[in-house]
């Protein structure tokens, strides 16, 4: 007679590991759907105690409503889902262009506190610490009434006063400010395309060079010349190419060329990217910090100076920290950009409250906005973790 080892012996599925994984996690579906039927069952019952039915049919009335900025054409007789789309446009508009901004000021904001002035180790100091610990929405009312407003009173008199002039090139009142910009011509949008053209061959020449020098032992100085002559088209292109068509002022005090901003636009911009800036000031710190000093030690027997050592030795090396905790900032910047509502830019969740004013279909309304911003940091999600799987080390 043969005895069954202890190996062959049947385990109990009550004391199964494996077993409790599925168990736990299918109590937690059910669960899941319990709820949410609840709340929908509860939701139908509300509607139909208040004879309506849950339904997205509103979004073809007409809107009836004006929206003050808008990039698309717009009129009041156009239907509510045309009035979210311009307000997503403007909101879009909103979020990428302070994305550039606020890396740019992140970037040399983190990169100066290690600076060795110490003016400017001191100034990028005051303006994390300040600026981080003060409410954006305080922020945005600062922007707006104490700055751009402020800056947009005239001296002059009359039914249209001259307007304030900064800087040389700059124009600013009431209507709001207008910039040195492209016209838009042929020869404008020609000369863009070749600058992004000559950008993307520089970082294909740039990454072709490392890995000469890197496999090959090369010197590198024939890239490096081809690189030098992309430079100079590209300074070319952006200088005169380009056309940059600056503001004038006409006889009867209005201004013709350049690129006119809102003072709601350029107030929530400049409160998003100083506000956001801030943190990823810190992120950029903490990566560079994450660089051993052994690094540092060794660009700098190199010979190499300061600024060479931060931009091609750290930074790269960095950018394994910080793209991760950039991730959140950017998706933090595209919500707080809902904040725009409170001085006045027609952003959509501007227009979903005016719809829903208007509509009464709070449920439907706010259930748009909700899919609206979750889809939008979805997608930046998706991107920049893209982005931070290219910079992560390979493993041979």
């Amino acid at each position: 007679m043969t005895q069954t080892s202890a190996s062959d012996e049947k385990i109990p599925f009550w004391r199964d590991e494996r077993f409790w994984r599925i168990a736990l996690q299918i109590m937690a579906v059910v669960v899941v759907v319990v709820i949410f039927s609840l709340l929908v069952g509860n939701l139908n019952r509300s509607l139909q105690q208040q004879g309506r039915q849950f339904d997205f049919s509103f979004l073809f009335n007409e809107a009836g409503f004006n929206i003050g900025e808008s990039v698309i054409p717009y009129t009041p007789n156009d239907r509510y889902y045309w009035a979210f789309v311009v307000g997503l446009v403007n909101t879009l508009r909103l979020i990428l262009v302070g994305f550039v901004l606020t890396t740019l000021l992140g970037t040399i904001a983190g990169v100066a506190s290690f600076s060795e002035n110490w003016l400017v180790r001191k100034i990028s100091l005051v303006y994390v610490e300040l600026v981080r610990n003060v409410p954006l929405l305080l922020q945005l009312f600062i922007w707006y009434f104490g700055i751009f407003y402020t800056l947009s009173r005239s001296s002059g008199t009359g039914a249209n006063p001259p307007p304030n002039q900064l800087f040389g090139a700059v124009f600013i009142n009431r209507k709001g400010i207008v910039i040195p910009w492209p016209p838009n011509t042929a020869v404008s949008w020609i000369s863009l395309i070749l600058l992004i053209g000559a950008t993307v061959v520089a970082i294909v020449l740039w990454r072709w060079r490392i890995k000469l020098m890197e496999e090959q032992g090369a010197s590198g100085k024939p890239q490096l010349m081809a690189l030098l002559a992309l430079g100079m088209v590209a300074l070319l292109l952006l200088t005169f190419g380009l056309g940059w068509q600056f503001p004038q002022l006409t006889e009867s005090n209005d201004i013709e060329g350049g690129l006119r901003m809102s003072l709601e636009y350029a107030a929530v911009l400049g409160g998003l990217v100083f506000y956001t800036g801030a943190f990823i000031a810190e992120i950029v710190r903490a990566g560079i910090q994450a660089v051993s000093k052994g690094q540092w030690e060794a660009a700098r027997a190199l010979g190499l100076q300061p600024g060479l050592v931060m931009r091609l030795v750290v930074l790269p090396q960095a950018l394994r920290v910080i793209i991760p905790s950039l991730n959140s900032q950017y998706m933090n910047l595209a919500k707080n950009s809902s904040l725009a509502l409170a001085i006045g830019y027609p952003d959509i969740f501007s227009s979903a409250a005016t719809t829903l004013n208007q509509a009464g279909r709070s449920v439907e309304v706010i259930l748009i906005i909700a899919a609206t911003y979750l889809i939008i940091n979805l997608i930046i999600s998706v991107v920049m973790n893209t982005l931070n799987q290219t910079v992560q080390l390979k493993e041979r």
